[in-house]
């Protein structure tokens, strides 16, 4: 429904809920609307309203009063008193909610923005492209089919990955809130998807930031003359240490182990020291001091909002692309380079009957780009409304899959000269994975060619930027969040937030700095967060598809963009990416992954706590969606229809209200 703000309401209509001139939120002159038009949605309220009045731009939120004020810019459901009822009431209640609307307005007004676009953009790369992109992707691409996993990737980036990555730019955008506080215009019921996903990005801040240390650890330890993964007379060596790369004539037995192998796992992880999860040994205070500098570093980076982290990813953001450059023309340069590229991309067209490539192709997508986490919304609610977040997506999505696909050159250069070096073909160099890909096999050769220590130094450093970028994200995902929904908690307070997020997310690490901590990084990589992003995210696309509605979401897009989304949008946002999340859920959960780490295989009870780790933190949406009809008053039919509304309307450029109908 379409209200003009011009048009006359009678007393009565106060009663049913509706917008009343007296309760001091709505514009009655439209000449301030067209100033509003004019002037790029500032708040331009004429003489004779300012006492009464308090326009709202586009983007930011109206109080679709229904009763009196709560005491926090937001109106509570009681009935609203009809003005003819009580002078007195009527005139108090009017004075006060305008007040408390104009301050309302005022704080959204001050809203944090970039200090550029191009901090926007810088920041969003860094979030999108991480570690992943530079182990996950080549692994996933040569045990797929390798250059054929390009079609079902390709096709799985079109028409799922890259509409989620733009929807939830634009809902960030145009709703300027973060990811719990922007569901009370969306479809309040879903509240809970906003605090599933802080718990979400809370425990992954608990054990990302843990492979960072171990890279920190490397690049500390790079600063020798000769690396001390390269030889096998190091206290930590075994009598199996065998250096392959030695002059002398060697025998590689089954039971043989490289230096790298070896520094990783009884140096750096000292996992000889646990005998895995139900015994994770004591912490390694060498990865808690690297661990805690790392914090230090990210607290300074993000204490004052976008407009620091904004300045800091021109660093973590651009030094990747110089490195990833370096790195691909000294692989190039190696002896058996070829080798590793032909593997790489030799298609194998079988593989493409697979469901598992397909699975593998939709999943790699989609953790690559990372919607569902509240990062791409929070930085989104910062830009400028009319910021063409259309382009946005299309460039920071290309970059961030171009990216993926020139590090699989930067790492199988290296790895088909590494099978050069041992004789042997690539597919038995390239059996490690995941963090075991970075911090053994090219850890191994970059300590075998020329000028090894400078190439370790800017690798673990690329690592070091790459990690930084993501965790600067999910942090700030959870910041906005929480500093949007208790504002006039943390509004004021957002170092003394943050520090107390870093001191919370360090306590959540210790798990993973013990003698076993490995062996938590994987197993709450695989199962307590993967199956619930995936879930959130669903639930997301539904909510904003079928609830708030494509045709409303569309039409908030043109009044932001100036022209609305295409029939292929509208298909993806409706069906396409929501079948594809359910897609990879279901295949996920119909099979899940056999974990074994090193000689440890995982037991049975272990994917449980994995499971219940992460249903801790989709268990809140049920329990807000309960929460919520408990306490909205009416029938269950009246609670249920009041609980999909928008509570909050929001003002388009032309003096009208938008009124979202069931």
């Amino acid at each position: 429904e379409t209200e003009p703000l011009t048009s006359k309401k009678d007393a009565s209509d106060c009663n049913r809920g509706e917008d009343c001139k007296e309760n001091g939120l709505l514009v009655r002159n439209p000449k301030s609307a067209l100033r509003l038009v004019e002037d790029g949605n500032k708040v331009h309220p004429s003489q004779g309203d300012k006492g009464e009045a308090a326009q709202i731009s586009n983007g930011y939120s109206a109080v679709q009063s229904s009763g009196p004020c709560n005491g926090m810019g937001e109106v509570e459901d009681a009935p609203c008193t009809a003005p003819a009822a009580t002078t007195t009431t009527t005139t108090t209640t009017s004075t006060t909610c305008g007040a408390e609307a104009q301050q309302q307005l005022m704080e959204l007004e001050d809203r944090e923005t970039w200090s550029k676009k191009i901090d926007f953009l810088l920041s969003v790369i860094g979030y999108a492209v991480d570690l992943g992109n530079v182990w996950r992707f080549p692994y996933i691409c040569y045990q797929n089919g390798g250059g054929a996993f390009l079609i079902p990737y390709t096709i799985m980036a079109i028409f799922g990955g890259i509409p989620l990555f733009y929807m939830e730019l634009a809902l960030g955008q145009y709703h300027r809130n973060g990811c719990i506080s922007i569901w009370r215009k969306i479809c309040p019921i879903f509240k809970g998807i906003g605090f599933a996903i802080c718990i979400i990005d809370l425990y992954i801040a608990s054990y990302y930031n843990t492979i960072m240390a171990w890279a920190f650890y490397y690049l500390i330890s790079s600063f020798t003359a000769e690396l001390p993964w390269t030889s096998c007379t190091n206290p930590w060596n075994t009598g199996n240490c065998t250096n392959y790369f030695s002059k002398d004539n060697i025998s590689w037995s089954v039971h043989s182990t490289s230096p790298a192998e070896e520094f990783y796992t009884r140096q750096v992880l000292q996992v000889h020291r646990s005998e895995g999860l139900d015994d994770l040994g004591g912490i390694s205070w060498q990865l808690t001091l690297c661990l805690l500098l790392i914090f230090t570093i990210v607290y300074f980076s993000i204490w004052k909002g976008v407009k620091t982290s904004g300045k800091v990813v021109w660093v973590t953001a651009t030094f990747p692309y110089i490195i990833l450059f370096i790195l691909l023309v000294r692989g190039a340069t190696l002896p058996g380079a070829w080798r590793g590229v032909l593997y790489y991309l030799k298609p194998d067209w079988q593989k493409l009957l697979a469901t598992e490539v397909w699975v593998d192709a939709a999943a790699q997508i989609f953790f690559s780009l990372g919607p569902g986490f509240g990062v791409l919304l929070a930085y989104a609610s910062y830009n400028k409304f009319h910021n063409n977040c259309y382009q946005d997506a299309l460039v920071t999505s290309t970059v961030n899959c171009m990216t993926s696909f020139v590090s699989g050159f930067v790492i199988f250069t290296v790895l088909g000269y590494m099978a050069e070096m041992r004789n042997e073909d690539v597919s038995e160099v390239a059996k490690d994975t995941g963090p075991s890909l970075l911090f053994i096999t090219y850890a191994e050769a970059i300590a075998n060619m020329p000028a090894s220590t400078f190439f370790a130094i800017i690798f673990f450093l690329m690592l070091l930027t790459l990690g930084l970028d993501s965790t600067f994200a999910g942090l700030e995902g959870v910041i906005t969040g929480v500093l949007d929904e208790f504002p006039h908690v943390w509004g004021k307070r957002r170092e003394l937030f943050v520090l107390g997020l870093i001191i919370v997310c360090f306590l959540g690490s210790l798990a993973t700095l013990t003698f076993g901590g490995a062996y938590v990084v994987k197993l709450f990589e695989e199962y307590a967060t993967g199956p619930a992003v995936l879930t959130v995210v669903f639930l997301e696309a539904v909510a904003v598809s079928w609830f708030y509605g494509i045709t409303q979401f569309c039409n908030d897009m043109k009044e932001m963009l100036g022209f609305a989304p295409g029939w292929y949008w509208r298909v993806c946002w409706v069906a396409i990416s929501p079948l594809f999340l359910l897609f990879v859920t279901c295949s996920f959960l119909s099979n899940p992954p056999e974990l074994r780490l090193f000689d440890y295989d995982y037991p049975y009870w272990t994917r449980v706590v994995g499971y219940c780790i992460g249903t801790s933190s989709i268990i809140f949406v049920p329990i807000y969606m309960v929460y919520r009809l408990i306490i909205t008053p009416g029938t269950l039919k009246e609670r249920i229809l009041k609980s999909i509304t928008p509570e909050t309307a929001t003002e388009i450029p032309f003096g009208d209200i938008r009124m979202n109908a069931v």
